[in-house]
């Protein structure tokens, strides 16, 4: 086989496998959309099993354009495990909701494939093409629910917002060109390791500045995050579920790949502008999330917040910071998988609620969905022994080994006011009168999500080894290539 066909095997199935699936859905029409998600599911684990088999040596294909390398299977692996729970979760919710139509699992699949072209890109071209199949897919289905003003109006706001982004990145990628003269990677990293310490041009910083403006709107860092709370309020609860995770994850891997590949030289430049948005990012999202009734919208202020914890290992510039940040990324994934498995069980009498006084008295009502929500509340607000507070504990060393001890002080205090409102759904749940309980029984599939997630999270401190090992490996990959 062609070395650059196999190189990019699993992204050809995908691909490939998307268009079987979009032609299936058009004969069979009406009654195909549960077979048509069950088999983006199969197609999704499949990817990620060619994934997980790959040789980790780095590879380069298509004329240097997509590059294959441990980093990129790592971060690949972790963006197709959210997608296939996203989309499993999301089989009861379309059916009910009268969403079920066959294109839904079919553009989070494509979705999926722009974001593994994303994390493989080797240059600015690639990148955008990546990014902009992703992009399109997730306008679309953020608006799926055409008949209800908020799922329009998220899907209007986002693409909006998502085209300036857009212009900004593009803006920045043709300064960088024309100050470089190239859009590889492996150009850009070549020309700033000859300048030989001296300052690059004031128009590739410039350039740098726009293209971290562009990432810093996918991964909804502040102060370009605005677009994050009505979005996630606005559309239907799986693709707020599936936002949380899949994309979130390849925006931060992009991030890494760009800043640590061809910008590494210039980290003395781009550590200050990620070391601002972290902080911003965690201050405004433990902030602003204490006043809020809607659980989404929660949840869309805490993952502003998680993001600039995630962006705190970035800004150490050094291999342990990036080896924090995945594994905070992996463990994040696997909390939001839990949460909104809870959130997508909140229907009353059939009818989805997403207040968060609508979980009053849920440990007695549902003491099993409450304890589970319990655990994902106390890791994402740090308490040990759980997960989130070694997610929490590896960016913070690596900011202070890197002498970025503001930034992990300013972290740790930001980390405590977050805390409020996690802790307050505790209180909701167990200490308020209950409330009318939740329809019963629970879906089969939300159910096994939950359980796994709680599980993997209560339990990941007894075996954390192939995950720290996993991660180190992907970072020392990204450094030394």
């Amino acid at each position: 086989m062609n070395q650059s066909l196999s190189l990019a095997l699993p992204e050809i199935v995908v691909a490939a496998a998307g268009l079987v699936l979009l032609m299936l859905g058009v004969f069979r029409r009406g009654d195909s959309t549960r077979l048509v998600a069950w088999l983006v599911v199969a197609v999704l684990i499949l990817a990620t099993v060619l994934v997980w088999v790959a040789p980790t040596a780095t590879g380069h294909a298509f004329g240097g354009l997509f590059v294959t390398d441990s980093y990129a299977g790592f971060v690949k692996v972790l963006v197709l495990l959210a997608a296939a729970a996203a989309m499993v979760m999301s089989l009861g919710y379309i059916e009910r909701e009268q969403m079920a139509r066959f294109e839904f699992p079919v553009l989070l699949l494509f979705s999926t494939l722009g974001m593994m072209l994303m994390i493989s890109a080797n240059d600015l071209i690639s990148l955008y093409v990546g990014l902009e199949l992703q992009s399109l897919a997730l306008y679309v289905v953020a608006a799926f629910r055409r008949d209800t003003i908020r799922s329009t109006e998220a899907g209007l706001k986002y693409f909006v917002l998502g085209a300036l982004s857009s212009g900004m990145l593009l803006y920045g990628s043709s300064l960088i060109y024309g100050f470089a003269g190239t859009t590889k990677f492996d150009g850009i990293a070549t020309l700033l390791a000859g300048l030989n310490g001296t300052a690059p041009s004031l128009g590739l910083i410039v350039g740098l500045v726009f293209l971290i403006a562009g990432l810093a709107f996918k991964v909804s860092a502040v102060p370009f995050h605005m677009w994050t709370p009505d979005v996630y309020e606005g559309s239907p609860t799986p693709v707020t579920a599936f936002f949380a995770m899949a994309p979130k994850v390849a925006a931060i891997g992009l991030f890494g790949r760009v800043l640590v590949g061809p910008f590494g030289g210039m980290v003395g430049d781009w550590q200050q502008i990620v070391s601002f948005i972290a902080f911003a990012s965690m201050a405004f999202g433990a902030v602003a999330a204490i006043n809020q009734n809607n659980i989404k919208r929660l949840m869309a202020y805490s993952s502003i917040a998680n993001v600039g914890y995630a962006l705190v290992g970035l800004a150490a510039g050094t291999a342990e910071g990036v080896s924090g940040m995945l594994i905070y990324m992996a463990l994040y994934v696997v909390m939001n998988a839990g949460t909104f498995a809870v959130i997508l069980a909140m229907r009353q009498q059939g009818r989805m609620v997403e207040g968060i006084t609508d979980l009053a008295g849920l440990g007695k009502t549902r003491p099993m969905m409450a304890a589970s929500l319990a655990i994902f509340m106390f890791s994402l607000a740090g308490i040990p022994p759980l997960a989130g507070f070694f997610g929490k504990l590896f960016v913070f060393r690596a900011a202070i080994n890197a002498g970025l001890y503001w930034l992990a002080v300013l972290g740790v205090l930001a980390s405590v006011v977050g805390a409020f409102y996690y802790l307050r759904i505790i209180k909701v749940m167990y200490f308020d009168e209950p409330r009318e309980g939740f329809d019963k029984p629970m879906e089969w599939e939300l159910a096994g999500i939950l359980t796994v997630s709680a599980v993997i999270i209560l339990l990941f401190f007894i075996v954390p080894s192939s995950l720290l090992v996993g991660a180190d490996s992907a970072a020392a990959a990204l450094f030394h290539g």
